[in-house]
């Protein structure tokens, strides 16, 4: 039986990291692990239901508040948990509760380290990859800033 992927579920860089809603059932747990992700980040307030249905997903939670744009820090520990999966070969979802501003947020982050982007450009790519990313200044901000704390 070929499963269904998660809500708004979306490589960025295959098999390395990727976007995606609020999972909500067993079946968007395992999806993730049988297409290689084994670490899931959740930006939201509150872990994801059902999360502990899959023993194999590690869960990283990194606290959010809704239409925010994430600290210095906070995309540092994101950046740091991708590059460490990577690194075994794992992959990494990425999610908040539409897959959007957070999410959105993190990934461009991730391009502007990975691919050397600028803040922009990153975000600019995000939202082609994944429509509705990145939501409010704040978060263009934080991407932007990242890129100038980066370069």
């Amino acid at each position: 039986m070929a499963s269904i992927p998660p809500n708004n579920f979306s490589w960025v860089d295959k098999d390395k990291v990727a976007g995606l809603a609020l999972p909500r059932m067993t079946s968007d747990y395992q999806y993730m692990l049988d297409n290689g992700i084994h670490h899931l980040v959740c930006l939201c307030e509150r872990k994801p239901p059902n999360h502990d249905t899959c023993p194999k997903l590690q869960l990283h939670h990194i606290k959010i508040q809704d239409f925010t744009a994430p600290s210095p820090s906070q995309i540092d520990r994101f950046l740091s948990i991708v590059e460490e999966a990577n690194s075994k070969g794992e992959g990494v979802g990425v999610h908040c509760m539409h897959g959007h501003g957070r999410t959105g947020t993190m990934l461009a982050c991730y391009l502007v380290k990975t691919r050397k982007m600028s803040g922009m450009d990153a975000i600019n790519k995000i939202r082609e990859l994944r429509r509705g990313s990145i939501e409010t200044q704040d978060q263009e901000k934080a991407v932007v800033q990242f890129y100038q704390r980066t370069k």
